[in-house]
């Protein structure tokens, strides 16, 4: 484990820490998708939200150039989502390609989406708690600089509201989210089967 990444054994499901991490937990491991459904989204600043132009950039860190696995690293600060360096072999077959690239443009969509949901998410938490202590006459900070806030049940509201406005967005999202991870799981099983092959031809022309 390396500045806060991850190796990844492909199709192993381990660690080089020796713990357990299937696959499917990979997967998982790219972030709560439901987090903006619980209002669990992390808080974007304007600064942050400006710079978020460019959501394909997924991360500038590079694995290291012996490394032959997959490398999983810490949440995103705007999607959550944990970015993956995807390691590519020097004999990569059409399928291993294939395989590979469907998961990087997967990534890519993923992290496009979460970020300009969660960017969106606090903007409209912002201006609602902006609009809901203006009518109260009561202003952003106390006396003490404090920052003021709403109740629970205020802000429960903002959250049915939201969801309520995302909702077709977010069965969109779902839709395709199953779709991409169906194919990559298939994908994956035919990689498994090819590589299985090649390793049995080995050993029968070794054996000859």
């Amino acid at each position: 484990m390396r500045c806060g990444w991850i190796t990844v054994f492909p199709f192993a499901g381990k660690l080089s820490m020796g713990r357990i991490f299937h696959n499917s937990r990979v997967k998982e491991a790219a972030g709560d998708r439901y987090g903006v459904l619980a209002g669990r989204c992390c808080p974007v600043s304007s600064s942050a939200a400006d710079q978020s132009e460019n959501g394909a950039e997924i991360s500038s860190f590079q694995s290291p150039a012996d490394s032959h696995h997959d490398w999983v690293g810490p949440p995103d600060r705007l999607s959550n989502l944990r970015p993956m360096k995807f390691y590519t072999p020097k004999l990569e077959s059409k399928l291993e390609q294939e395989l590979r690239k469907l998961r990087m443009a997967t990534q890519v969509w993923n992290q496009n989406f979460w970020l300009n949901q969660n960017v969106t998410f606090n903007k409209e938490k912002e201006k609602f708690i902006h609009s809901r202590l203006k009518a109260k006459g009561i202003g952003l900070r106390d006396g003490e600089g404090r920052k003021n806030t709403l109740s629970a049940e205020e802000m429960a509201e903002f959250y049915k509201d939201f969801l309520d406005v995302n909702y077709n967005k977010h069965v969109n999202y779902n839709k395709e989210w199953y779709k991409r991870n169906f194919t990559i799981t298939w994908l994956m099983g035919r990689v498994v089967l090819q590589n299985a092959w090649r390793k049995l031809r080995k050993r029968k022309e070794v054996e000859q």
